[in-house]
């Protein structure tokens, strides 16, 4: 089958206004369930990271508040135990796009901290929208789409619809008045046009290639779209 590249965040804080490193990384439930899906479906999943550093998973998306109890706890913990291509990702500047068929991106608040800013993301995001390829990008992931600048300043994904954790996520998870800036903001002042749905709930948005999810709930419905997406472009 398919080769799926996932885009990791590789750092294990995000930076407070204030200057407080607050623990982080990538959201465990974000990068299982599309991982359990694509792999299910038969396809092969390589991971890159910025350095290729092995990626550190966010401590909060572990715990039994955010996974329905200790028994979805147990079970996302096991899920990324068995995620073993998480411990041998290759480095984020040597990605050949041609060597995959769809990109995935998982959230967390890392990606804020450094995809956010990476030139190396920025150039792969702009060349996988402009190949045709299903490209997916789920809850603050999309503050990597920030980094996909044109020579002329103009963000590649201007124009686009796409869905990504909102304002009022933010403030509910207690961060809204800690952080430098907010995503739906920053997307918003580079011109991509965030569609905002209910709080938590599953929300992705489709926008010809492009398949963005708002949260973490959002991430095992637009796996299903990717797919879906992969088969079309197959066909």
């Amino acid at each position: 089958m398919s080769k799926i590249l996932f885009v990791v965040t590789g750092v294990d804080h995000w930076t407070l206004a204030d200057g407080t490193p607050h623990p982080t990384g990538f959201w465990a439930e974000e990068a299982v369930a599309p991982y359990e899906t694509f792999k299910a479906a038969g396809h092969e999943v390589v991971v890159a990271t910025p350095g290729g550093v092995v990626p550190t998973v966010d401590p909060a998306s572990l715990t039994p508040e955010f996974n329905g109890g200790q028994d979805g706890a147990t079970q996302v913990a096991a899920s990324l135990a068995a995620f073993t291509e998480l411990q041998h990702p290759v480095k984020l500047t040597e990605v050949d796009l041609d060597d995959y068929a769809a990109v995935f991106y998982p959230g967390g608040h890392g990606p804020m901290e450094d995809l956010s800013a990476d030139a190396a993301s920025g150039r792969l995001l702009t060349r996988a929208l402009e190949s045709g390829r299903p490209l997916g990008v789920v809850c603050h992931a999309p503050a990597a789409l920030l980094a996909a600048v044109g020579a002329d300043g103009t963000n590649t994904f201007k124009g686009y619809r796409v869905a990504a954790f909102t304002n009022a996520e933010e403030a509910q998870a207690g961060f809204a008045d800690k952080a430098k800036w907010l995503l739906q903001d920053r997307l918003t002042e580079a011109g991509v046009d965030v569609q905002v749905g209910e709080p938590w709930a599953p929300h992705v948005v489709v926008d010809r290639n492009l398949i963005t999810g708002q949260n973490p709930s959002s991430a095992a419905p637009l796996a299903a779209e990717l797919l879906d997406g992969l088969g079309r472009a197959s066909a």
